[in-house]
């Protein structure tokens, strides 16, 4: 098994767990126990757009392709948490924008991930480890992106990796948005599990956990 992994920060850790393992390492070791390996691709700041650019390096013998992007999409959005608006209506109606746009971006990510003929798993962002009230707001925000990551996974019949249920709690995160070692190593045995024991022959939507 050759697992790529692509997408942003999640993925792309090591500068957030100085001195422990990231995330690709802790993939790496795990599939290394039964003679696999894998290729990072993903880059702590990418959005979902520029993983059509790191599939360029996609090595030509990688089996499985594991993708966790969308984190920095939604952040370039954080500004609506904080903008005065006199109704409702005005935020719901940039929501439904950002819906839109994140939308049709990620629908052509996964026409990418598609055209290399290799199985994929995409992951739905994780909830926010800001201090409370921001993180009720920050967490009821990213549903508007994670419904989007649900809705385009089930047209294109691909797994999903459900983040949200993966990180339970502050011991998980290296800081408000990043994973620590203790998170990573939740994430790496469940892509592993997923790439051994899902049936991608099958175009079926399969939430995991």
């Amino acid at each position: 098994m050759h697992v790529a992994l692509l997408g942003d920060s999640i993925l792309d850790n090591g500068r957030y767990v100085r001195g422990k393992p990231a995330v690709s390492e802790q993939l790496g070791d795990l599939l290394a126990a039964r003679g696999g390996r894998v290729t990072l691709l993903a880059r702590d700041g990418d959005r979902v757009g520029d993983v059509l650019d790191q599939l360029a390096g996609l090595p030509q013998d990688a089996t499985h392709l594991i993708v966790s992007a969308g984190g920095n999409d939604a952040l370039d959005q954080s500004g609506l948490l904080d903008r005065e608006m006199a109704r409702s209506s005005e935020l719901l109606g940039d929501l439904a924008t950002v819906h839109a746009r994140f939308a049709a971006a990620y629908r052509a990510m996964l026409d990418a991930l598609r055209a290399t003929g290799k199985p994929f798993a995409v992951c739905t962002i994780y909830d926010s480890n800001f201090e409370q009230p921001r993180k009720a707001l920050a967490d009821t925000a990213l549903s508007v992106f994670n419904d989007v990551i649900l809705r385009c996974a089930g047209e294109a019949g691909a797994p999903v990796v459900d983040l949200r249920r993966v990180f339970a709690g502050p011991a998980d995160y290296a800081n408000p948005i990043e994973p620590n070692e203790v998170g990573g190593a939740k994430m790496v045995a469940l892509f592993a599990a997923v790439c051994r024991d899902h049936d991608f022959g099958a175009r079926r939507c399969v939430l995991y956990p």
